[in-house]
């Protein structure tokens, strides 16, 4: 992990096209503005851990059902 210190109105590039801008330092947490171009996806960790999370439930879920369908396939014959 690289770990660097900017105070309020610097910035840190990531890559080519993507900007980490420090707009505020505040007494609780700092607030960061973020440009990149569209394609590219940006989250809070924690929504892109839920999602992630929903996703593998749903997977498991199509597979249960997937399971169900084959054995009343395999039933009917």
């Amino acid at each position: 992990m690289l770990v660097l210190s900017r105070k309020k109105g610097e910035t840190i590039m990531i890559g080519n096209d993507i900007e980490l801008t420090v707009l505020e330092v505040l007494a609780d947490g700092v607030k960061l503005g973020i440009s990149a171009p569209r394609e590219v996806g940006i989250l809070r960790k924690e929504l892109f851990v839920a999602i992630a999370d929903t996703n593998k439930e749903a997977r498991n879920s199509l597979s249960a059902l997937s399971d169900l369908q084959d054995r009343y396939k395999a039933f009917k014959k």
